[in-house]
């Protein structure tokens, strides 16, 4: 039995996500919680470790502390068999700069990568929410001979648009062009009406990237990206493949949420998720035990209801206490309140909000320690609200951090 070849994870998590403001002014877009009980990092962090992947390097830079404590309190793996993940901030290794790009993050990281001494690069996203075993495109990329694999999702090609698009030759493997946000978005090999967009998951031979990292270093013109800089390179070079996200196989996936991928940049994007996941079928099942999602919730009691308080087609998690209110299509995360003759709809509820009696929110996302007070309303009066917080062109009303909202 050949043995296992030698993986390092590098999750790239340095994100700002401007487009989720006013729920990232406080924190790296990574750490943003999801589905109540997570957060958006948790995703790619429990791909690569069901995948057996046990020695992990989180690249964080932007308003890290959260993820950082996230990290280092939630994913502690076992140090007796050398196992790790572990947050690693910009250091200023190579003189006094910050990480001026992906690829120059992951250059200023190089020490980890020589302590560990891997054969293969496991470099990914870290604020998309999927389910992917990553072994398996490993196990792609080195029966490839590629020095690059990137992952690639179908998706229909006029909406191709919006992302970068790898085009191939006629095999449907090799990378011949990695277009940024194409007008005219070339078509997979066997569908034309299907476009591969890149995923952000890519697969290095461990000596191939270091070579790239430090030419890309000294080219004056780059901006040190991975999707812009690297990738090209190996794409000129004839040694970048594409690993088809569609071929993936998890373990308790079904039909309906196979291949699911959802980048939730945006403060829409990320409601829509939170609202399928409450659907009666919801096309992400967050309940696939065979490949779970990983956390560790606080430790607070069950959610209770009292004084005939409900909730229909709702996500509530420990800790919360509905007491005689109406939660409908709503996702509550832990230790949250919700009091006599309030009404929730169709709402996002992050950790410690209050809701006071008879108040209404609906069609809103509430940030941490949010105060909504007694007959108070989000959501109902949007002009009014667009004039104290932010509100979506869909017409979601988002409030910040630890605000209490004016009656």
């Amino acid at each position: 039995m050949a043995p296992k070849p030698r993986v390092l994870g590098i999750v790239l998590a340095g994100g700002e996500g401007k487009r989720l403001w006013p729920l990232t002014a406080d924190r790296a877009k990574p750490a943003v919680p999801f589905g109540g009980n997570f957060r958006l990092v948790d995703f790619v962090l429990s791909n690569l470790v069901n995948a057996g992947y046990l020695r992990i390097c989180v690249l964080t830079q932007y308003k890290s502390h959260s993820l950082d404590r996230h990290i280092t309190t939630t994913w502690r793996m076992s140090q007796m068999l050398g196992n790790y993940v572990t947050p690693v901030p910009a250091q200023q290794r190579l003189g006094p700069r910050w990480y001026t790009g992906s690829a120059d993050a992951i250059l200023q990281s190089l020490n980890l990568v020589y302590d560990d001494d891997p054969e293969y690069l496991v470099v990914f996203g870290a604020d998309h929410v999927y389910r992917m075993d990553p072994s398996q495109m490993v196990a792609d990329h080195i029966a490839s001979g590629a020095e690059a694999t990137v992952a690639g999702i179908r998706v229909p090609r006029h909406e191709a648009t919006a992302f970068g698009v790898i085009d191939t030759d006629e095999s449907g493997h090799r990378i011949t062009r990695f277009l940024e946000k194409p007008a005219d978005p070339p078509a997979v090999q066997d569908d034309p009406n299907v476009s591969y967009a890149s995923m952000g998951n890519y697969v290095f031979t461990t000596k191939a990237l270091i070579e790239a990292l430090k030419q890309d270093a000294g080219d004056e013109n780059s901006i040190h990206d991975m999707g812009a800089n690297i990738i090209p390179m190996f794409v000129e070079r004839g040694t970048a493949n594409v690993y088809d996200f569609d071929r993936n196989q998890v373990p308790g996936s079904e039909e309906r949420d196979k291949g699911y991928w959802r980048d939730v940049g945006t403060l829409d994007a990320y409601h829509d998720a939170h609202m399928d996941l409450v659907s009666v079928h919801p096309i992400f099942n967050l309940y696939n035990q065979q490949w779970p999602i990983l956390s560790v919730p606080p430790t607070l009691p069950p959610a209770k209801f009292v004084e005939n308080g409900m909730a229909l087609d709702s996500m509530v998690g420990p800790g919360t206490i509905i007491s005689g209110a109406t939660v409908r299509r709503s996702v509550l995360s832990e230790n949250v309140r919700v009091s006599i003759g309030a009404s929730v709809e169709g709402s996002v509820i992050m950790p410690g909000v209050r809701i006071g009696r008879n108040a209404v929110v609906r069609n809103a996302i509430l940030d941490k320690n949010v105060v909504v007070p007694d007959g108070a309303t989000v959501g109902i009066n949007l002009e009014s609200d667009r004039a104290a917080y932010t509100v979506t062109a869909s017409g979601i009303t988002v409030i910040g951090k630890g605000v209490t909202v004016a009656r």
